[in-house]
């Protein structure tokens, strides 16, 4: 199975002992997000987890234990997401000068292939017009290059939860015209930068631009880290737009105090401070610990790789 850690929160950056506890431990118990008392226990083993991605915007607190998790054998890859917005919009991130930093550091220690650099998501408002993010795209991918051959872009989705929060802050998506714009120079500009340019769960076809479709959870990548075929299916709980691989997320919604306020995965600041406050790295479960009335469930997951690459 491949293991994605995590759409729901950022691990690396909060929980990074924690999955390496759980990595070592062989299993984690995952709470369904619509029933709490609907746990699945996974096995988390080299038999079971063929690749392991990871998602985050600040993997500073991660990059002390790699070592640790590559003495485990564990395949992975990491989509760090770095864009350019400040303290308005991301709050709890360290500035972006440490962050790029960062990307080098991993990009070093593990290669360029197994780390993406996200630009995610494109909003537009009175300050971040389309030259503006072309701006910062353009000093982002100076700054990465050589150390990443992929950068991910998608535009900003109104998720019902948040449209109220964006529209009292004047935050939109681009609309088309804008879209082409931005992606036609910024594939100019990661190509000098010797990146390929994809879009993420966007439905537009830009091939004309440069721009590739992506997936974020990519048989391809995989492939070329694990040198073993991939028989993975389409992840059908997905958008219909999104073109990743299935796999099974271990994180856990209001989990994150990175406070960025376009995100969909949080719903206020009490939640996620008293869920980061139940969080033990010894407990099986990200956040808290089993009440005694779950329905625990064995999640049976079978490796999708398939015969070596010659």
């Amino acid at each position: 199975m491949i293991v994605s850690a995590s759409r729901r929160t950022d691990i690396p950056a909060f929980y990074s002992q924690w999955l390496l506890n759980r990595l070592e431990e062989g299993f984690v118990c995952v709470r369904n997000p619509m029933n709490r008392n609907q746990v699945s226990r996974i096995r988390l083993n080299r038999e079971t987890v063929d690749c392991l991605v990871l998602w985050t915007k600040n993997p500073e607190p991660i990059i002390p234990l790699l070592p640790r998790l590559d003495a485990m054998g564990f395949p992975y890859y990491f989509q760090f997401t770095l864009t350019a917005y400040g303290k308005d919009l991301e709050p709890g991130l360290p500035e972006k000068s440490r962050l790029a930093a960062a990307f080098r550091e991993i990009s070093r220690r593990l290669g360029k292939n197994r780390v993406v650099w996200r630009y995610d998501p494109v909003i537009c408002s009175g300050e971040w017009t389309i030259p503006r993010h072309l701006e910062e795209f353009g000093h982002l991918a100076e700054q990465l290059q050589g150390a990443a051959d992929t950068c991910v872009v998608s535009f900003l989705d109104r998720y019902r939860k948040i449209e109220k929060k964006l529209d009292q802050l004047g935050l939109r998506p681009p609309d088309s015209r804008e879209r082409e714009e931005f992606l036609r120079e910024a594939a100019r500009m990661a190509a000098a930068a010797g990146m390929a340019l994809e879009t993420c769960s966007e439905e537009g076809d830009y091939s004309s631009l440069g721009v590739r479709q992506g997936s974020c959870i990519s048989g391809k990548r995989i492939e070329e880290i694990t040198g073993r075929k991939v028989t993975a299916s389409k992840d059908k709980t997905q958008r219909p737009s999104c073109g990743c691989l299935k796999s099974v997320d271990i994180g856990m919604y209001d989990t994150c105090a990175h406070g960025c306020v376009y995100c969909y995965a949080s719903r206020s600041r009490e939640v996620i401070e008293k869920n980061m406050g139940l969080a033990r790295p010894d407990s099986p479960f990200l956040s808290g610990e089993g009440n005694g009335r779950e329905k625990v469930t064995e999640r049976d997951m079978s490796s999708v790789l398939g015969e070596k690459i010659r």
